[in-house]
């Protein structure tokens, strides 16, 4: 492997699991370069006051502090995350949200998330299925999760502008959207919507579903 390719590996690997110095310098670097991403995410969640929401592998943790700001005081917000470095800033972060109980932060992932059967009014996550080999488990975790009414936003990038992406090649595992939409309808979701963010020159998409039918917005 030349020198390009570990660098470019090495970037792939801080994308999927951020760690140490490095980690901390490319969450900050999350934060800023999917800010239209995160917040068209959040809004689509429909998370409202005193609703319990949740970002699954929040990454930067822009995420979290929008839907804090969304659920007010007598919300609660769980954020999961795989990443120790992640998980540290972010409880260094929020140390008065968490002190207060209204941010939940746990290690997890997708495909085993430590959150109760249907206790989750809406969550977001953003740019982390790339990561996931077994994505139909992921997803029907993810349902398991959601109260009947809440709903579930996944957001990626466009494939095809992904795939020119030099760093893809190393870890990533891009799939097209409609597999991606094959996938939640098998996990249960149902009337699974495709939205495009605006203001994002990546084309990245918004897969937006119910298991309870519905992923209209409110």
């Amino acid at each position: 492997m030349g020198v390009r390719d570990r660098l470019l590996a090495g970037m792939a690997k801080q994308l999927g699991r951020p760690e140490g110095l490095r980690g901390r310098i490319v969450g900050r670097g999350l934060n800023k370069g999917n800010r239209a991403a995160v917040t068209s995410a959040v809004a689509a969640s429909g998370a409202g006051p005193g609703q319990v929401v949740a970002d699954l592998g929040f990454g930067g943790g822009l995420g979290l502090q929008l839907l804090l700001d969304r659920v007010g005081a007598d919300g609660h917000v769980h954020g999961v995350e795989l990443s120790e470095t992640m998980l540290k800033e972010a409880r260094r972060r929020h140390a008065a949200e968490c002190g207060a109980g209204r941010l939940t932060l746990q290690p997890g992932t997708l495909g085993d998330l430590p959150l109760d059967d249907g206790s989750i009014d809406g969550l977001i996550t953003t740019n982390t299925v790339y990561f996931v080999e077994d994505l139909a488990r992921a997803f029907a975790e993810i349902a398991r999760v959601l109260r009947p009414s809440g709903r579930a936003v996944i957001g990626v990038g466009d494939p095809e502008k992904m795939q020119a992406m030099p760093v893809v090649a190393h870890g990533f595992r891009v799939r097209p959207v409609d597999e991606l939409v094959a996938l939640l309808g098998r996990a249960g979701f149902m009337d699974v919507r495709d939205e495009i963010v605006e203001g994002d020159d990546r084309g990245f998409h918004l897969l937006i579903a119910s298991v309870g039918g519905s992923s209209a917005h409110p």
